[in-house]
């Protein structure tokens, strides 16, 4: 049950740290954040970001082996980052629909896969 929650967690963490990170280069398409200043849009992504460290701490926690968790660090911070680009190439192709993927971000994925497949390998 752990694996299920912190993965849920991480997924859940992700999806607010991308749309923090990269949701707010689509406000000025919105009408309402029109002109205003950089500062203001920092501080509504940290707003968004909070959310974010609200499920990623619990998730590293439940998840890690020293917490009674199943997860090494290591394997904790490699599925983070294949969370991240999993919720980063569906956010991109969601909202951003003039970028493209390309053959080298497939095998850049591909290769990131690999790695989890020889961090898990015992």
């Amino acid at each position: 049950m752990k694996v299920i929650y912190t993965i849920a967690l991480l997924i859940l963490s992700n999806a607010f740290m991308t749309f923090a990170w990269y949701g707010h280069l689509k406000f000025r398409e919105w009408k309402w954040f029109e002109g205003w200043p950089l500062i203001s849009i920092i501080l509504i992504s940290w707003g968004i970001a909070l959310f974010e460290y609200m499920a990623q701490v619990p998730a590293n926690r439940i998840g890690f082996q020293e917490n009674g968790g199943p997860f090494t660090l290591v394997q904790l911070k490699v599925i983070q980052e294949v969370i991240t680009l999993v919720i980063f190439s569906v956010f991109t192709l969601v909202l951003f629909k003039n970028e493209t993927f390309r053959w080298n971000h497939v095998v850049g994925f591909i290769f990131l896969v690999l790695a989890v497949y020889f961090i898990f390998k015992k």
